[in-house]
């Protein structure tokens, strides 16, 4: 059975006192969790100081993004190496707000992927339609479209071992969320997909769903069969309603 993984971005959000208070909110409410998965995913300039926080615990470290270049002369850039170094497991690429105001490719996130790969990190590889192509029925192309990149420049068997975010950009901080039973639809349809390539990869491939998850919604998304845990958002914020996410997931995966 695969284990649902329940991974908080903080965004653009935080400081030296909120990440404090947050961690060890999380640590408290947290304790016992052990049949899911847990990161939580800060700012990068915070990265080593919630690594200290988080010492100890059962919460995983994840970034929010990975440059292509392990050195060099890119200013700005954070490599894999380094941030495998300091700690982080986990690493979001491809997420929407990326692709929209960085203009971040296909093709560039399939290569972050591969990056991330041959670093012995965990790729979190964000998927998804924006209304308009939902309206037009689109879903399941741009979807296949963006798994197939990996697939193309890396093999299906890039997927062992690697997260996909399903997270629709009609529902990122909007409060709309699809349905559970919209959400099982498209989760079955990627699953299907990467089986079409290697069932065995389909089968154990973690698929989190991505769109407004909060602590009202997470219970029925969790009892989904093809929905193995959330990325979260906003909810990841505060730390009694990111565990009420967490327990949801574990509870629906017993």
């Amino acid at each position: 059975m695969r284990k649902p993984l329940v991974m908080g971005n903080w965004k653009l959000n935080g400081s030296i006192g909120m990440a404090k208070d947050l961690v060890a909110g999380l640590r408290s409410e947290l304790s016992t969790e052990a049949n899911c998965g847990i990161a939580i995913a800060p700012p990068t300039v915070y990265l080593d100081f919630v690594r200290h926080q988080l010492g100890g615990s059962n919460i995983l470290l994840g970034a929010q993004d990975v440059g292509v270049h392990l050195s060099g002369a890119y200013t700005g850039e954070v490599s894999a190496t380094m941030l495998k170094e300091i700690g982080v497991t986990h690493v979001i690429i491809g997420h929407s707000e990326r692709r929209t105001y960085h203009k971040e490719s296909d093709e560039f996130i399939a290569q972050k992927f591969g990056v991330l790969k041959e670093a012995g990190l965990v790729p979190v590889l964000c998927i998804g339609e924006t209304e308009a192509e939902n309206e037009a029925g689109q879903t399941q192309a741009v979807c296949a479209r963006q798994i197939d990149a990996v697939i193309n420049a890396l093999g299906v068997q890039a997927f062992n071992g690697a997260v996909i975010a399903y997270e629709p950009v009609w529902a990122i901080g909007t409060g709309k969320s699809a349905t559970p039973a919209q959400a099982q639809a498209v989760h079955k349809f990627i699953r299907d997909h990467i089986a079409k390539q290697d069932a065995t990869v389909a089968k154990q491939v973690i698929i989190q769903y991505g769109g407004s998850v909060n602590d009202k919604n997470a219970a029925e998304l969790f009892t989904q069969p093809d929905i193995d845990g959330a990325l979260v958002g906003g909810a990841s914020l505060k730390a009694d309603a990111f565990a009420a996410i967490v327990r949801a997931a574990e509870q629906a995966k017993k």
